[in-house]
């Protein structure tokens, strides 16, 4: 029995799937420059997840975007003297090839933000229109946190204790300092989609709503990311899919753990970054996928260069054993098979407690 830790519940439970068909979306990145750590840790995790359920019997359709239009995206795009569209390829092209390098399978799709404007429009009108959830501003349209009687059943925060702050777009003329911006109005020499609320673009929350009902439903079985990633991003992305819906937008919540540098949380701000390539270039990527995978994807890893010359031995030890196994298994003793199938029911076992890699590893 697969069971699996519920973010939204607050803890493990049973996995079940009516159809034997997984929908699953999972958020990916915002192409603004290379590709880092925390990049790879959630790329792996979910990589690791996709493929233990197809190896359960599940079909499953797989999701992850790129967010391909953003402030960061037009800010580098103004510094380089290109388009946000150039910025955004070029990166694209680079995760991509990280993601190759890491041994991650391909999701099912990988839709861009730009790709689906009329999508997130019509997701907006009708938060707009029928549902009243939203209001506009100009040629801004934001979304009215308070009208949404769930908010805040995700990450567990009060919604009167909530303040704007670093991660809550903080706008004078918003109705309540919580809402959050559903359409941008286009300022000058910015990338800009017409609107009948005027030339702009989406905001960050919406393409997920709308990438997500667009490849899976209205209704879907598994939506991961990193935890950064719960609040506001997660929990706004509920308030505006069961808004427009009236349906229950998530069964499964899962979120990977913090990459931690050296004991201290990986951060611009700290200066600690690192890029994906920069590592493949000083070690192999296996080793880099085995140390991403040596600790329970919710739990946070601690990188430094010591641990991921322990997962190089480590990967090297791991290929010696499978040798010595491929021989013991094809010794006469054991024509019967029965050591695999030991083998495969402690596999099967860890992986059913939560995706338990670190478990699997370990034995």
């Amino acid at each position: 029995m697969l069971r699996v830790y519920n973010t939204l519940s607050n803890r493990k439970e049973e996995f079940r799937s009516d159809s034997g068909k997984i929908r699953m979306y999972v958020c990916g990145p915002t192409v603004y420059d290379l590709s880092h750590l925390g990049h790879a840790r959630s790329a792996v995790a979910f990589d690791v997840i996709y493929r233990y359920l197809k190896y359960r019997g599940y079909e499953v359709i797989y999701t992850r975007n790129y967010t391909d239009i953003d402030d960061k995206i037009i800010n580098r795009a103004n510094r380089e003297g290109v388009s946000s569209q150039e910025i955004a390829e070029r990166y694209i092209k680079a995760f991509d090839e990280d993601m190759e390098a890491l041994g991650v399978e391909l999701p099912t799709y990988r839709p861009k933000a730009t790709d689906m404007i009329d999508e997130m429009r019509n997701l907006i009108q009708i938060l707009l229109g029928k549902k009243k959830y939203a209001y506009q501003l100009g040629g801004d349209i934001y979304y009215s946190v308070r009208e949404f009687q769930g908010y805040g059943k995700l990450s567990g925060k009060k919604i009167d204790e909530l303040e704007a702050g670093a991660r809550v777009e903080v706008d004078e003329r918003k109705k309540d300092p919580l809402d959050f911006a559903l359409w941008k109005a286009s300022k000058p020499e910015e990338p800009a989609w017409p609107s009948p609320w005027g030339p702009g673009r989406p905001g960050w929350h919406i393409e997920c709503s709308a990438m997500s009902q667009k490849f899976l439903g209205e209704t879907i079985d598994i939506h991961g990311g990193g935890r950064d990633l719960i609040f506001p991003h997660h929990e706004n992305e509920i308030a505006q899919s069961e808004a427009a819906t009236g349906k229950p937008f998530v069964r499964y919540w899962l979120h990977n753990g913090f990459v931690n540098i050296q004991k201290e949380k990986m951060s611009k701000s700290l200066g600690n970054i690192l890029n994906i390539r920069d590592i493949l270039h000083a070690c192999p990527a296996e080793a880099v996928r085995l140390f991403l995978l040596s600790s329970q994807y919710r739990s946070p890893i601690d990188y430094s260069p010591e641990v991921l010359k322990e997962a190089d031995a480590a990967l090297q030890r791991f290929y010696a054993t499978l040798e010595r196994i491929e021989r013991y298994l094809n010794s006469v003793e054991v024509k019967d098979g029965s050591a695999g199938h030991i083998l495969r029911d402690k596999f099967e076992t860890d992986m059913d407690d939560d995706f338990n890699s670190a478990s699997v590893i370990g034995s």
